[in-house]
């Protein structure tokens, strides 16, 4: 008799609940690990200096070079906050502007005075509302410094996405109907994927014009009184006022450093990845490339991870179900959109009127409705300065951002280079500047213009990078194949590519070198100060003495300055890109 085969013995099988325990993990997961886990521990060391409470001498700034990388995550803390508040922003205010007809009308003009105010000025209220709040802790400063910095960052970036939006090609609006996806799921798996790459730009570009400003958040004078912060951009701010050269120079080394490495680590992946959702039908022979994308995407952690993010994304998915499905439009009897159009703009009057109407009774009692004239007259220096700086921005920059963008292998070189002089604070380089006017006697009125443009010619150039990227590279080749080239490709392809981008840009310069005015238009180091004919020396001025009536009046000017540019003549390249220009 035969003996008996015993049966093969089972295996246990993890439970599906469980796949990350069957995933191969090799050394790159765990080197991946460690990275996140002391990325963690730095931000939790870091952040526990921002709640404790602080006393008069607390406010100093020790400027030992010892202290410097204490500071400069400090300043890094605060950016990446303000960037990830000011993406949620981009998000809800770009998406309310573009999909609701009369928000549009009062969210854009907003959005315009919302950009021309300058950053002291939204200092000036959000210390003491801040403060008030958080009364001797450290937290109020820093969510002052942090609004600062969002202000200085959130704007370009809205602009950016609510462009995006207006101008989604119409296959892919046809697309979302036919397969009726909700809103939600039109809004992350459509709009947001055809907006990546222009947002990511000029999120890369906001999170510059915050470096522009670090001084300014971290430092600021109010009233006569001094409120600091640790940070870099306070640390070059004591060095300059106690004229210290080398102490200067540290600064901008540690800043460069803080550059670079973030655009290693963070912008170049972030542009890297963003090449996925280029619409073209032919691939393109060289792509954005990253070091850390590459070694990120060699770790095991997304495929061990993926069964809880589609959890996740279920629950999102069925729980955005709330805002509707995109298979039809929303249909309104014309008598019903009449009547919510008169009542629509009737609050808003009302609520416009009440709030002039406070204004200027509230400058009548003080100062007088005369402290208008000196503002406007002085208004007319600044905003030619601004003009002559777009047109020269614009010369330059935009034949340089369409020979960067089009070219993956000089973009990868370039993009640091563009990176760190785009977010180098200029303000660093003001005593420099300020030595270099007293030796050559070139007048600060002329050569405020080229400090302002050094806070804002770097909006056009990463905008025409952008649109030159996003150009399909089936219309590249069909160019090429049909011997296209010199002026007839800019004209047929390149300028109607890159025009919206451009707008962008363009809006969003204008308004940074308004903004910039504030702190170019009066500059100095140690017991020298150059000061400007303008209107933002004016605010400095006003801002600085602690004069509320003064600053109300040139905020209010500058408002309206921008506001008229932006509707007198941005707004219509804004209706000329959507209607003639947009890729459909």
């Amino acid at each position: 008799m035969l003996p008996m085969k015993r049966a093969p013995r089972a295996v246990p099988r993890l439970p599906s609940r469980l796949p990350w325990l069957r995933t191969q993990f090799g050394w790159v997961d765990w080197v991946v690990a460690a990275a996140v886990l002391v990325l963690f521990y730095a931000v939790f060391r870091i952040a526990e200096g921002t709640t404790v409470s602080f006393a008069p001498e607390h406010l100093s700034i020790d400027t030992d070079p010892a202290r410097l990388p204490y500071y400069a995550g400090r300043s890094l803390l605060r950016m990446f906050v303000a960037l990830g508040v000011s993406t949620a922003f981009t998000f809800g205010y770009a998406y309310a502007a573009a999909r609701s007809r009369r928000l549009e009308k009062v969210l854009i003009p907003a959005l315009d005075i919302l950009q021309s105010v300058p950053v002291l000025a939204f200092l000036t209220v959000a210390i003491g509302a801040f403060i008030a709040l958080f009364p001797h802790s450290f937290i109020g400063l820093e969510l002052a410094s942090i609004f600062a910095i969002f202000t200085s960052q959130a704007w370009n970036m809205t602009f950016s996405f609510y462009h995006s939006l207006i101008t989604l090609p119409r296959e892919l609006d046809e697309l979302s109907r036919s397969l009726r996806l909700t809103r939600w799921m039109r809004f992350w798996k459509i709009e947001v994927p055809n907006g990546a790459i222009g947002l990511i730009w000029n999120g890369m570009m906001s999170f510059g014009g915050g470096w522009f400003f670090l001084v300014a958040s971290e430092a600021v004078t109010v009233a006569d009184a001094e409120y600091t912060l640790p940070g870099v951009g306070a640390y070059a701010g004591a060095a300059i006022a106690q004229g210290n050269l080398g102490h200067v120079f540290l600064a901008i080394v540690t800043m460069a450093l803080m550059v670079i490495s973030v655009n290693f680590f963070f912008w170049r992946p972030m542009t890297a990845w963003a090449e996925r959702f280029k619409q073209e039908q032919a691939e393109a022979t060289e792509v954005q490339r990253s070091m850390v994308l590459n070694f990120l995407r060699r770790s095991h952690w997304p495929q061990a991870l993926a069964p809880a993010r589609r959890r996740i994304a279920g629950w999102c998915s069925r729980a955005g179900r709330i805002f509707g499905t995109d298979d039809r439009p929303l249909r309104v009897s014309d008598t019903r959109r009449r009547t919510g159009d008169v009542v629509f703009a009737a609050a808003t009057i009302t609520l416009i009127g009440w709030g002039m109407y406070s204004l200027l009774r509230y400058l009548h009692g003080t100062a007088g409705l005369g402290v208008f004239a000196e503002p406007l007259l002085l208004g007319l220096l600044t905003f030619a300065r601004v003009i002559v700086l777009v047109v020269l921005a614009t010369l330059v920059w935009v034949p340089i951002g369409v020979r960067i963008g089009s070219s993956p292998r000089l973009a990868r070189i370039a993009q640091p280079v563009v990176q760190v002089l785009a977010s180098f604070p200029a303000n660093f380089l003001f005593p420099l500047a300020t030595w270099l006017f007293v030796r050559t006697g070139l007048s600060i009125d002329i050569g405020g213009i080229l400090l302002m443009g050094l806070g804002a010619q770097w909006y056009i150039l990463f905008n025409s990078i952008a649109g030159a990227m996003a150009i399909p590279t089936d219309l590249r080749e069909a160019m090429d194949n049909l011997g296209v080239h010199g002026w007839q490709r800019w004209r047929r392809l390149i300028i109607p590519a890159i025009f919206p981008y451009y707008v962008t840009g363009g809006i969003t310069a204008s308004g940074g070198a308004w903004n910039a005015s504030i702190v170019a238009e009066v500059v100095g180091f140690g017991g020298t100060t150059l000061t400007a004919h303008g209107l933002g020396a004016y605010i400095t001025d006003a801002t600085e003495a602690g004069n509320y009536p003064q600053l109300i009046a040139g905020i209010a000017v500058m408002s309206l300055y921008v506001v008229g540019l932006n509707r007198r003549f941005w707004r219509r390249l804004y209706r000329l890109a959507e209607n003639r220009y947009a890729l459909t």
